[in-house]
C-alpha cells in the first residue's frame, strides 16, 4: 500500500476524533509538545529568566544556574500546569476544544556556601498524546480510512550549580539528564481490504547534556541595578534508540493484532534529539522595586525517526519581553502591597514548517506571587500564581490554530533548615 503523510489531512481528521487527543496536533513530529521551563514566576513574566536574578533569597533560577547569588534559604517548589486548548481548521469550519492538567515542576534548592548554590529538579520535558482519524472516499467507491496516533512522556532530571567568582559576575552548570519513551503509528486501511497497512516508530531514550551558564549584576546609583545574562546547552551525550517496523496485521476482538507479517524493520541509535541552544538576556530594575527584561533564545532544528523516516525540524528562536512589580515589601498594613506582581509576553519562530507555512507562537503573560501572610519581610514562602494567553499555528494551507489559555499554580516553601538554634 502507497503510505502518505501530510498535515492538511491531518487538520481534516483532527477534530472526528477530538475526545482522544491529549494535546496539540503538532505534538505528532518530533519529541512532540515542549512543556520545559515552565516554571510558574518565569513563565509569568514571558520566559525571561537568562538575566533574571530574584531581589530575595527564597527562589533558585535552574534556567541560568549562574543567576542565584541571593539565594540564602533551602526552598522546596512544587508547581502544576493546567492547559486549555481551542483548536480551529478552515476544513469544514471545524472546532474542538482540550483541557490537561500535569506536574511540572519539583524541585530543592539551598545555598552550600556564600559563594556557592546547588539545586536539584524535575520536569517534564515534551509530551506527546494524540490520537487524529481521518476518512474518505476514493476513485475506486471504497473508503480509505487512516489513524494516527502516538502518546509518551520525555522528562529531565536537572542538578545545578552556581558559583559566585566576585559580587558582581558569577558561574553556573547544570546537567540535564532526560528519559522516557515516545510512540508514533500510522494505521492505513481501504474498505475491500483484509489487512491493515501499520508503521510504527518507538524512541527510547536515555540521554543528557549540559548547560553552561554565566550572570553579570552591577549595582548603580539610587538603588538601580543592570544584569547581564547568558546561558548555552550543549548536543547530547547519550543515546536514543529507535525501531521502526512496518506491518501488515487484523485486530482480533479485544483490539489484539493477529496475523502479523513484517514487510521491513529498521533499528538505529542517534545521538540528536535534544538541540544545542543559545540564550541571552539583559535586565534594568531597582531593588526590591521592580525589573524589566528581554531576552532572545535559540534552538538548532534536530532529526527525528518518525514512521520509518527522518523528520527534520528547522532552527527556531524565541523573542521574550517581562518583569515585575512590587509596592512595598515592607508595608504590613497592607497584604497587597507585599504582592509582586509579573507581566510579560513572547513571540516564537517555531521549529515546524509545512508547505512554507511556519507554525509559529505568540502569547501574553501575567502572574503573581502571594507571600504567606505570617511571614516576616524576608519572604520566605509563597504562592506563585500565572496566565498564559496566547496562539500558535494558522488557518493557512488547511492547517490549524490553536488558541490557549494556561493556568500555573506553585507553592515555595523555604527556611532556614541547616542550622542549629542557639536558644530555645
Amino acid at each position: 500500500m502507497k503510505r502518505f503523510f501530510v498535515l492538511p489531512l491531518i487538520a481534516a481528521g483532527f477534530f472526528l476524533n477530538a475526545q482522544t487527543i491529549g494535546n496539540s496536533p503538532y505534538a505528532a513530529f518530533g519529541i512532540g509538545d515542549v512543556k520545559y521551563d515552565n516554571t510558574a514566576d518565569i513563565n509569568a513574566m514571558g520566559g525571561i529568566s537568562t538575566a533574571y536574578i530574584w531581589d530575595f533569597n527564597n527562589n533558585f533560577n535552574f534556567s541560568n544556574p549562574a543567576a542565584n547569588k541571593n539565594l540564602e534559604l533551602t526552598t522546596l517548589k512544587i508547581e502544576g500546569s493546567n492547559e486549555n486548548n481551542f483548536f480551529k481548521s478552515n476544513v469544514d469550519d471545524m472546532s474542538s476544544t482540550k483541557h490537561s492538567s500535569y506536574l511540572s515542576n519539583l524541585t530543592i534548592a539551598f545555598p552550600i556556601s556564600s559563594k556557592i548554590k546547588f539545586g536539584m529538579g524535575y520536569q517534564p520535558y515534551s509530551s506527546k498524546k494524540y490520537a487524529v482519524l481521518s476518512s474518505r472516499e476514493t476513485e475506486g467507491g471504497n473508503t480509505q480510512q487512516s489513524i494516527f496516533r502516538g502518546e509518551g512522556t520525555l522528562s529531565t532530571v536537572q542538578a545545578a550549580l552556581g558559583y559566585q567568582i566576585t559580587p558582581e559576575f558569577a558561574l553556573g552548570l547544570r546537567s540535564n539528564f532526560y528519559f522516557g519513551n515516545l510512540y508514533d503509528i500510522n494505521e492505513l486501511t481501504f474498505s475491500n481490504a483484509e489487512l491493515i497497512n501499520g508503521y510504527e516508530t518507538k524512541n527510547k531514550i536515555k540521554t543528557f547534556n549540559f548547560t553552561l551558564g554565566t550572570a553579570y549584576q552591577k549595582k548603580l546609583q539610587n538603588d538601580r541595578k543592570l544584569t547581564l545574562g547568558a546561558t548555552y546547552t550543549f548536543g547530547n551525550t547519550g543515546q536514543m534508540e529507535t525501531n521502526y517496523v512496518n506491518s501488515t496485521y487484523y485486530y482480533t476482538p479485544g483490539q489484539t493484532k493477529n496475523n502479523i507479517s513484517v514487510i521491513e524493520e529498521k533499528f538505529s541509535e542517534d545521538k540528536n534529539l535534544i538541540p544545542m541552544e543559545l540564550s541571552v538576556g539583559a535586565g534594568y530594575g531597582r531593588d526590591a522595586k521592580w525589573f524589566v527584561g528581554t531576552q532572545f533564545d535559540y534552538k538548532k532544528g534536530e532529526t527525528i525517526q518518525f514512521l520509518g523516516q527522518p523528520f527534520s525540524n528547522e532552527n527556531s528562536y524565541k523573542i521574550s519581553a517581562g518583569g515585575w512589580y512590587l509596592p512595598n515589601y515592607n508595608n504590613f498594613r497592607n497584604y497587597f502591597s507585599r504582592v509582586t506582581y509579573r507581566y510579560g509576553a513572547y513571540y516564537e519562530k517555531g521549529n515546524l514548517a509545512f508547505n512554507g507555512t511556519n507554525i509559529n507562537q505568540f502569547a501574553v503573560t501575567g502572574g503573581v506571587s502571594l507571600p504567606f501572610e505570617n511571614r516576616s519581610a524576608s519572604r520566605m514562602s509563597g504562592i506563585d500564581l500565572g496566565i498564559e494567553l496566547g496562539k500558535r499555528g494558522t488557518l493557512e494551507n488547511n492547517l490549524i490554530r490553536q488558541n490557549f489559555v494556561n493556568l500555573k499554580i506553585g507553592i515555595n516553601f523555604a527556611d532556614k533548615w541547616f542550622t542549629k538554634r542557639l536558644y530555645d
